[in-house]
């Protein structure tokens, strides 16, 4: 029976967290992560025919690192549902910044064809998938911003700016529409 191994894939991507959230994703290659493991490549090479699968394999589990984030921050902070989205993709990009500019900057995978993607309700899902856009878009940008230090910005002050603006998207739409509802 061979041994078994001491380097494992979960090992090398907590590794390749860890140097993407210091340093970025630019840093991270088979001998930073053996020196941060303190081993030799082989135990990776074992796990990774490359360094392409590596990163694939990096991409999806560094998702479901900010899809935790966002429930985190739902739990964490006193945020009204339809703003849990904007505000947590804005923290993230604040807090995490290497690691929001790898997922949603530099390999952003991000197919915006279909309604059903982001929001479906029976009889609105145009005008959703327009609002949704829009307000993606705007908080995409300050994220941005946020994620390259050229704008800072508070909690109350991005609430302010992203209900804002969400309000006033869903008037054009339906003007008798009230956000305290």
């Amino acid at each position: 029976m061979p041994p078994k191994a001491k380097i494992t894939k979960e090992m090398i991507l907590q590794t390749v967290l860890k140097i993407t959230q210091t340093t970025g994703f630019d840093t991270v290659n088979a001998r930073s992560i053996a020196n941060h493991l303190q081993c030799s490549t082989r135990p990776i090479f074992t796990c990774y025919q490359n360094m392409e699968e590596l990163k694939i394999d990096f991409l999806s589990f560094a998702y479901e690192y900010y899809e935790q984030f966002v429930t985190n921050y739902g739990h964490s902070e006193d945020v009204s549902p339809y703003l849990l989205l904007p505000l947590s993709y804005i923290a993230f990009a604040q807090e995490e910044t290497h690691l929001f500019k790898l997922l949603f900057i530099h390999d952003m995978d991000l197919n915006m064809t279909e309604a059903g993607d982001f929001y479906r309700e029976i009889d609105n899902e145009k005008r959703a998938k327009v609002i949704f856009l829009d307000l993606f878009l705007y908080t995409h940008g300050i994220a941005v911003l946020a994620a390259t230090k050229k704008f800072t910005l508070n909690r109350a002050g991005a609430e302010a700016m992203v209900q804002n603006t969400l309000t006033a998207f869903i008037k054009q739409e339906k003007p008798d529409w009230d956000l305290s509802l």
